[in-house]
């Protein structure tokens, strides 16, 4: 499977030690299936900074790959009151249940996140919320948490440097 990751550099060996917290899934490398997506989070650096590109890796390279049994993955396959939780836990930067190596599920890009601002502040409660939610098709986004299952399984492959 092909990954994609927007950044305001070309990413050849991702590393954990740069990532922010107080993000959808909390501190990871953020990648996704959708190059759109990608390229969308790569141009707000362009826009920033003036700089950006979109790395490429193949997820499980070979087609013998397969995660070790153990590999801890929390997966939410639609917008629902347990990924509003996980979201908002993981934004208010507060500690979340166990220790995942990958989290996948829906972005809270500008579409879900005006819904997800009128939650944390308590104008809306959590059904109205996933009310609204449920007629946003999720883009998702894999947050890998763990380094070792970064240098394992998730192998670079390309670059577009955006101008």
């Amino acid at each position: 499977m092909m990954l994609y990751h927007g950044s305001y550099t070309v990413v050849e060996k991702p590393d954990l030690s740069y990532s922010r917290r107080r993000t959808d899934f909390g501190k990871g490398f953020y990648l996704t299936p959708l190059k759109a997506q990608a390229e969308s989070w790569a141009g707000r650096f362009l826009r920033e900074r003036g700089s950006a590109a979109v790395s490429m890796y193949a997820f499980l390279p070979n087609p013998n790959d397969k995660l070790p049994a153990e590999t801890n993955i929390l997966e939410f396959d639609t917008h629902s009151l347990e990924w509003l939780d996980f979201i908002t836990a993981c934004r208010l930067g507060k500690p979340v249940d166990a220790d995942w190596d990958l989290v996948i599920g829906g972005v809270a890009n500008d579409k879900v996140f005006d819904t997800l601002q009128l939650y944390f502040d308590k104008l809306i409660g959590a059904e109205e919320a996933i009310g609204r939610l449920m007629y946003n098709k999720p883009n998702f986004q894999y947050c890998f948490k763990s380094q070792a299952l970064i240098d394992g399984y998730l192998e670079y492959e390309d670059s577009e440097v955006l101008a």
